[in-house]
């Protein structure tokens, strides 16, 4: 594999659009319909004929997740802007309410082509012999063996509710789905109106026998049905429909808070009974029962979207069961790297040899745990400090840190309290390290923690000797297995220093006053990123090699972008790989001629970030400046967060991430979109039967350079190698 093979194409000729106004806010492409053309692009992976039909049943159920969260943040505050009248445009020029136009269509769209994914699933499955029953599929046999499910396992946790003056509209939460009941009493065709909230403690689809070795479900709801006499006796069912209520998830924290912990368990609260901000039902509800739900819940009918099909579309990834593994992706177990064999386990002896980067998930993030294991039995130890933005509810990095604390070694945890969704897991989390005698702190109030930072401090001799961790990703082992991280450890004394110092920034507000390598936000992130963009154009303008790669999840900071647009106007080739928002317009004629912006969907999440620049040396090269951060290029890790941007110096290291990792991202064409200057995005033709380079495969085969052992990295593969 060379450079020329996969990274020389050239940039392809620049597009005139002269609808736009490229010196003005047409420079930019909207972030919210950014956003939804990641989903629409997470939503197509399931109907790739190259992926598994069970695992495209999983990207159709992550693209319904991904838009229930969407709405319960993102639009939720666009309405709260629009609400109060703000009329403000986002860098693009769309106000709050042009913008809630656009997204209201955009995603009923979205809604109504995962509903067509579906019924093609579904045909695909059945002849799977994986079939998703409905109420008149159902054997006389089915019903005497749903009766028996329906009372020993559903039954008791039902609660039927009337809806009358006498029996007030039950509070239906964030996520809750409910079905809506037309009844008549046999007697007297008296009419009732009910609602039978479905629980969200039982599974969505319910087993049925399968005599011929196959699989079938039966939906919930349809079981529901099926005994609603049990619940109302004496009454027939006239109509019935079902519907899902989505509510503001936004929290808002009072800023002179006295207990932290406290005024976020009470946000908390009001989080469950925000305001609806979408309501979806099926199809056929009758016109009266649905106007009264609308009523009791302050729904408008901007905000309510009939589904021809299923509601939920998220519970769907029940239905991905490892009893069809020929359905699934190939089993993959992530690597022990060599080097830490090499040392029987040890990971200090194995940082001490040099510094080692793990790319997660294809080497384990089992290393990231035992690092804090080991540290917390060692007796050696004496301190130990940790950034947790987003941890497994059992995690034993959690464990870790409690058993150091308990040992009596000196530990301190940055817990951070905003971390969406995740917020009652930390208080959880915070509680149990302080019961185990651990320094547990919060940061700021108006500041997001999202450093992955941790740090060992271990008496070796007469010196006390740190040994760092930085990552891309959470310390969250279930994530790590499908999120791709890069994890740097080092005992690089300078970088011990450095993370020392932002912990004594998180917990004293010192804000440092000189750091040896790393550039933090909110203070110096940003404008060493803007330095180094700039030192790339002055390097064109010279007639230097002059290039910029970058990999992260989304970019829209305005002035970054113009930054960007500055270079490539100078000459400066810049390739960037963003998987998920992306405010800046590629190959725009007289604008962005040298940037080009590729995506990558598949398998993994792609989630670490990283940044090079040729240093006047091209890419990728010996001499060429690499970073790895916690941050992607927007405002809020930016501007209103703690963040890490790290400098690599070491050369095996360096030469990891650029002839590896953005090597390889580059390099892909499987799982690569190509975004274009409209904002849309478009996969590469792949002619039947032609190999298409996988970097996710790739790295699943070869080890990474830092972490080869004694055997030596001579014979790992690497996408390029150019030298002076």
């Amino acid at each position: 594999m060379t450079h020329a093979d996969f990274l020389e194409s050239p940039f392809p000729d620049a597009t005139d659009l002269p609808e736009l106004d490229i010196s003005g806010t047409g420079r930019f492409f909207n972030r919210e319909l950014s956003w939804l053309a990641f989903n629409w692009r997470v939503l197509e992976e399931a109907e790739n004929p190259r992926v598994p039909l069970l695992e495209r049943l999983r990207f159709l159920s992550i693209s319904a997740d991904n838009l229930d969260e969407f709405y319960t943040v993102r639009v939720a505050g666009l309405r709260e802007l629009a609400q109060a009248g703000n009329t403000t445009p986002a860098a693009d020029g769309l106000t709050p309410a042009e913008q809630l136009v656009l997204i209201n269509e955009n995603a009923r769209n979205l809604m109504m082509n995962q509903q067509r994914v579906l019924v093609s699933l579904m045909a695909e499955m059945d002849a799977q012999n994986i079939m998703l029953e409905r109420i008149a599929d159902l054997t006389d046999d089915d019903r005497v063996y749903l009766k028996e499910v329906f009372l020993n396992q559903v039954f008791a946790v039902l609660s039927p509710l009337a809806i009358d003056p006498a029996h007030p509209f039950p509070f239906i939460p964030n996520t809750g789905y409910a079905l809506a009941l037309q009844l008549e009493r046999s007697a007297d065709k008296r009419p009732l109106q009910a609602l039978l909230p479905i629980p969200a403690q039982i599974d969505r689809f319910v087993s049925l026998p399968a005599p011929d070795g196959g699989i079938r479900y039966l939906p919930l709801e349809d079981l529901l049905v099926v005994h609603i006499p049990d619940l109302f006796p004496g009454y027939k069912l006239k109509a019935h429909f079902e519907f899902r209520v989505l509510r503001d998830s936004d929290l808002e924290v009072e800023d002179e808070a006295e207990d932290l912990v406290r005024e976020f368990e009470v946000a908390l609260k009001r989080r469950r009974r925000g305001e609806v901000v979408r309501l979806t039902h099926s199809a056929g509800a009758p016109e009266k029962l649905k106007s009264v739900i609308m009523a009791e819940l302050g729904v408008h009918e901007r905000d309510v979207i009939e589904i021809d099909g299923m509601i939920g579309v998220d519970d769907l990834s029940e239905l991905v069961t490892d009893s069809r593994p020929d359905l699934l992706w190939p089993q993959f177990t992530p690597r022990v790297p060599e080097r830490v064999s090499d040392h029987d386990g040890d990971m200090f002896a194995a940082i001490r040899q040099k510094d080692m980067l793990l790319h997660h998930p294809y080497e384990t993030f089992d290393m990231v745990v035992r690092f804090l294991a080991q540290a917390a039995r060692d007796p050696n130890v004496v301190a130990i400090k940790q950034t947790l933005y987003r941890t497994s509810r059992d995690s034993p990095i959690v464990e870790a840190l409690c058993e150091a604390a308990e040992d009596g070694k000196s530990v301190t945890a940055l817990v951070e309290l905003k971390a969406r969704f995740d917020e009652a897991a930390n208080i959880r989390q915070s509680r149990r390290l302080e019961r185990a005698g651990a320094h547990v702190v919060y940061g700021f109030i108006d500041l997001k923690t999202h450093a992955k930072i941790s740090t060992v401090v271990r008496r070796e001799g007469n010196q006390l000797v740190t040994y760092t961790h930085y990552g891309t990703g959470n310390y969250h082992p279930i994530t790590a297995r499908v999120y791709t991280d890069l994890s740097l450890f080092t005992c690089d004394q300078r970088l011990g220093r450095d993370a020392t110092k932002v912990f004594n920034y998180l917990s004293g507000y010192a804000q440092p006053d000189s750091l040896d390598n790393l550039a933090i936000s909110p203070t110096t992130l940003k404008p060493r990123l803007l330095e180094m963009i700039a030192a790339e154009a002055e390097h064109a303008a010279k007639g230097k090699p002059a290039e910029i790669w970058a990999k992260m999840n989304s970019i829209i900071d305005s002035e970054v972008i113009d930054a960007l647009y500055a270079a490539s106007q100078a000459g400066v080739k810049i390739s960037l790989v963003i998987r998920g928002i992306c405010g800046l317009r590629p190959g725009v004629k007289g604008l962005s001629e040298n940037i080009r912006v590729k995506s990558i969907v598949g398998r993994f999440l792609e989630h670490s970030r990283i940044v090079c620049f040729g240093n006047g040396h091209g890419l990728p090269h010996k001499k060429a400046r690499v970073f790895m951060s916690s941050a992607d290029w927007m405002g809020r890790n930016l501007n209103r967060r703690v963040e890490t941007l790290v400098e690599i110096e070491n050369p095996t290291v360096k030469a990891q991430i650029t002839s590896q990792v953005m090597a390889a991202n580059l390099a892909d064409v499987a799982q690569s979109w190509v975004m274009a200057p409209d904002g849309t995005f478009n996969r590469p033709p792949i002619p039947e039967g032609q190999f298409a380079f996988n970097c996710h495969r790739f790295f699943m085969e070869n080890p990474s350079l830092s972490g080869r052992g004694s055997a030596g990295a001579s014979d790992v593969p690497k996408l390029t190698h150019t030298e002076d």
